[in-house]
């Protein structure tokens, strides 16, 4: 329930929609209150502009991905990894009867790189249907065609089909991958989303994992850029909202014990 209402919620807050929606309202408002439809519309459109014109949505990023910084390399010994779905696009990968990728792939993309560095490490890919459906397409389907593919032996991976959302993913694995104290587990997912994961992984009562972030989508500093790719920064935006929200949302559910967990001090 709290997973669906969390999603439906997004619909109205996720920013581009937000603006919009106030921008419809304060039209109609025109029509009953003239000044007080005026100053609505007015505040939306150069809501809009101002977030297409400047990367918004890349400044608010940046906090995201640099809060758990990569290994300055690839740690001696690795008992095993989890790796977190979101990089298939279900509804294209279940018409075309093929796997879809999405920007995220980055997340499973990686298996066979670190399979290769570490072959006896236990790999655990969690990622069910968004949808909660259990019956149709689901991202470990897919992710388990892909590494096929790559030539990743039938098995090689544990799949977890069950998840739909990032607190599935650290309840699930931990059931499946029972780490023991003092192993050195990966958590492989995107950099903006490693805060949430990490919080998450921690209070579903997983020994501190070794953060490895992937899909990185700023360098790390703010910059003030001017390019001809102001179509996409209202998605930059969304998508940088998606994990703060996500971040306040888990915390008042009490999924994690901090609106925005720290790597450990020491």
């Amino acid at each position: 329930m709290a997973y669906v209402a969390g999603k439906l919620a997004f619909v109205v807050l996720r920013p581009s929609n937000l603006m919009l929606l106030l921008a419809l309202l304060g039209v109609g408002g025109l029509w009953w209150r003239r000044r007080w439809g005026t100053a609505v519309t007015s505040a939306a459109i150069l809501g809009i502009a101002a977030c297409t014109a400047l990367p918004v949505g890349r400044w608010l990023t940046i906090p995201l991905e640099n809060r758990f910084p990569p290994p300055g390399g690839y740690p001696g010994r690795v008992d095993g990894a989890v790796f977190l779905g979101g990089g298939i696009v279900i509804d294209v990968t279940e018409a075309r009867r093929q796997p879809s990728f999405g920007a995220t792939m980055e997340r499973f993309a990686v298996i066979p790189q670190l399979l290769r560095r570490y072959p006896e490490a236990r790999l655990v890919f969690t990622g069910g249907s968004p949808s909660g459906d259990d019956t149709g397409p689901n991202e470990a389907t897919a992710v388990g065609s892909f590494l096929a593919d790559q030539g990743v032996p039938d098995g090689r991976v544990t799949l977890d089909h069950r998840a739909k959302s990032t607190r599935d993913n650290a309840a699930v694995s931990l059931s499946m991958a029972r780490p023991l104290p003092g192993e050195t587990w990966l958590l492989v997912t995107s950099a903006a989303h490693m805060p949430r994961a990490m919080g998450v992984f921690r209070a579903a009562g997983w020994p501190e994992p070794l953060a490895w972030p992937v899909d990185y989508r700023t360098t790390g500093e703010v910059e003030l850029a001017v390019e001809p790719r102001m179509g996409e920064r209202l998605d930059e935006l969304d998508q940088a909202a998606y994990e703060w929200y996500g971040l306040l949302y888990y915390r008042l559910l009490g999924y994690t014990d901090s609106i925005f967990p720290r790597p450990v001090a020491g």
